[in-house]
């Protein structure tokens, strides 16, 4: 039997599935916006898109969002936590959290925390890259 944060997070993936794209209105036409597709919400008077006529792309409302039980959650079912330091890893708890390290932190310190997150049972969401730091 599914518990109540595995549902609201199937949930939230059906909701997901159907929502549209929110790109900038009139990216299509200005090679400005190309390179941002980004959203900004349409704020002219005349704007058809804030008017929400039919034919336009969708205005950003409170209607697309999904549970707020489940909002901020990892699509594990996991609470994301940001790490910088390994004594971070020792308030944590591993059925509870998925670990990010943090991007501020240097490569060796990333490793470092990674593989004290990992024996300790945690999920690490951005292990650090082999590759990483060479250049």
């Amino acid at each position: 039997m599914k518990s109540r944060i595995e549902r609201l997070l199937e949930l939230r993936r059906k909701i997901k599935e159907k929502k549209p794209e929110f790109l900038r209105y009139l990216w299509w036409k200005k090679p400005k916006f190309k390179n941002d597709l980004k959203w900004r919400r349409p704020k002219g008077i005349d704007n058809k898109v804030r008017r929400k006529l039919k034919g336009y792309p969708p205005l950003v409302s409170v209607g697309y969002g999904g549970p707020a039980e489940v909002r901020g959650y990892h699509p594990s079912g996991l609470v994301p936590v940001t790490v910088s330091n390994v004594d971070e890893i020792d308030k944590l708890d591993p059925s509870k959290n998925i670990i990010y390290i943090s991007a501020a932190t240097g490569l060796k310190k990333k490793i470092e925390i990674y593989r004290a997150a990992v024996a300790k049972g945690f999920k690490v969401a951005n292990p650090p890259a082999l590759t990483e730091g060479v250049r």
